[in-house]
């Protein structure tokens, strides 16, 4: 081999190698600060076609064996009727059904497509969903986006009128920003007293997870909970007075760092885990 070409492919090795090792340092950040990865599935269903074959599917054999999998707390919502005025952000898609699956992480979720597959309890509970024929779908399409928990909130936290199964409520948000580093200095935002400051005011986190695959890109997407809707809404008020709030809002650095928000109401399913 001539001394150029042995230089060259020396230099591409050292860089390749480079590469793979700042990938994997930044995979074993995440997990060693106990990051979470979050699955968030929307499925799509045709107007008023009703979702009781997902529903058989996903209570008696999706989240058993996802749950076999130490995927635990999954949640499956739909949207809350609404009662009151639009908040003029929020997105109707009334046949639609959320699902979001944590993952301890990102081998966990690479592995899970296989491992289901290979599941014999799923394949036999969820027959009658797997095999359901052409013109009987259970749903007519998912949208599906994967997300790193931030670092202010690295797992997934149940309010505790989810643990005991009480009524209760979610706002699903999501906050597009017109370029990356935009989309990165807002989660700042979040992990610098945004976070605890809806902690403190009762707003009840659920999930905050910044978006790295799927689309509308760059985006983060979080879940806020409350017994109501109207202590939700009190909740929010407070959080708007909040001196931390205030401060967070007005600080330079974080301006122009949301160029579109989108949110949802929803509640949860007889059998979702959250």
């Amino acid at each position: 081999m001539k001394r150029r070409e042995f230089l060259k492919t020396t230099l591409a090795a050292s860089a390749m190698a480079g590469l793979n090792t700042a990938i994997l340092s930044q995979a074993a950040d995440s997990s060693a600060g106990g990051r979470e990865y979050y699955e968030l599935r929307v499925y799509h269903l045709k107007s008023g076609a009703g979702h009781a074959l997902l529903d058989s599917y996903l209570e008696k054999a999706a989240i058993p064996a996802w749950n076999r999998l130490g995927a635990k707390n999954v949640g499956v919502f739909v949207q809350q009727e609404r009662t009151g005025a639009a908040t003029g952000t929020e997105v109707r898609d009334p046949d639609a059904v959320w699902v979001l699956v944590p993952y301890s992480s990102l081998s966990a979720f690479s592995e899970a497509t296989n491992q289901l597959a290979a599941d014999a309890e799923l394949q036999k509970a969820g027959a009658e969903y797997l095999q359901t024929p052409k013109d009987r779908p259970g749903f007519e399409r998912f949208d599906s986006w994967l997300m790193l928990a931030f670092a202010g909130m690295p797992r997934l936290e149940l309010p505790a009128y989810s643990r005991e199964k009480k009524t209760r409520m979610f706002e699903l948000r999501t906050y597009e920003s017109h370029s990356e580093v935009k989309a990165l200095k807002k989660v700042e935002m979040f992990n610098s007293g945004e976070i605890e400051t809806m902690r403190q005011v009762g707003l009840g986190p659920v999930f905050y997870g910044q978006a790295l695959v799927g689309k509308d890109l760059p985006h983060l997407t979080y879940m806020v909970s409350a017994e109501n809707k109207t202590e939700h809404e009190k909740h929010w008020g407070d959080f708007g007075k909040h001196p931390v709030w205030t401060k967070l809002k007005n600080d330079p650095q974080y301006a122009d760092t949301v160029s579109k928000i989108r949110n949802w109401f929803l509640v949860p399913t007889s059998y979702s885990q959250i």
